[in-house]
């Protein structure tokens, strides 16, 4: 199994030394790197790989910003000279953080945690069971509870850890993260916008074109939708004859 790995960092020594490192492990297939966080966006969503290792202080924008600006966020190494980011970066689920200059004992500790992290996504991972429009959830928020069909949804958003649902003129929390929804939801009609939202391309109103490449929607509800820009193209594909 090879894990599929990018580099973003703004130093060309700190790459190198970080390539050098990757070549010591058979398993280990660089497909790219980048030294700035724009740059480091557009080859992630290009080539969608396994593992990051990412520097959190950059120029203009930092990893954190990075991490912010991804729709699908792959497995996160950090990198950086600092330890007083440490904490923060297991706030955005970071799988280990290395100290540079990193060691070969530490960068061999790292990878072996990833090797884990590969082989419980394959055994957690079997084949889900979509769900049609016609089929429908159960969702209790406090004391109210609806039996909705997911055909009846138009919009599906993260609110921290939870996922907001929009429906009727309800909008009432699901206590699945949003990505666990995605895995279930019929691909023919709905459609994740960005990192925040997966919408029901049903209750799509209007469709005008918005800054940088991206698109701006208005749901059938009045809710106005940001497509993100990589997800800008998907889209006009999707909905294209």
């Amino acid at each position: 199994m090879k894990i599929r790995a990018v580099i973003v960092e703004d130093s060309r020594l700190a790459r190198n030394e970080l390539k050098e490192l990757i070549k010591l492990h058979d398993d280990l297939e660089l497909i790219g790197e980048a030294s700035n966080v724009d740059d480091g966006v557009e080859l992630i969503g290009s080539e969608s790989p396994d593992l990051l290792f990412l520097d959190i202080n950059m120029p203009e924008k930092d990893g954190f910003d990075l991490l912010e600006m991804l729709d699908e966020v792959p497995i996160i190494i950090f990198t950086t000279a600092y330890d007083e980011y440490a904490i923060k970066s297991f706030e955005y689920n970071a799988l280990d953080y290395l100290l540079k200059p990193v060691s070969n004992k530490r960068f061999d500790m790292a990878i072996e945690k990833v090797r884990a992290k590969m082989v419980d996504r394959q055994v957690d991972s079997p084949a889900i069971k979509k769900l049609t429009e016609g089929s429908q959830i159960f969702i209790k928020d406090g004391e109210d509870c609806w039996l909705v069909k997911i055909g009846d949804i138009s919009l599906f958003e993260i609110v921290g850890n939870y996922t907001r649902v929009f429906f009727e003129d309800k909008k009432p929390m699901l206590y699945k993260s949003l990505n666990q929804v995605e895995e279930k939801l019929p691909e023919d009609s709905f459609f994740r916008a960005n990192r925040q939202q997966i919408i029901n391309t049903n209750y799509i109103e209007n469709v005008v074109p918005w800054f940088n490449g991206k698109l701006k929607l208005t749901m059938k509800n009045g809710e106005e939708v940001e497509v993100s820009r990589r997800q800008s193209y998907i889209f006009k594909d999707k909905m294209s004859l």
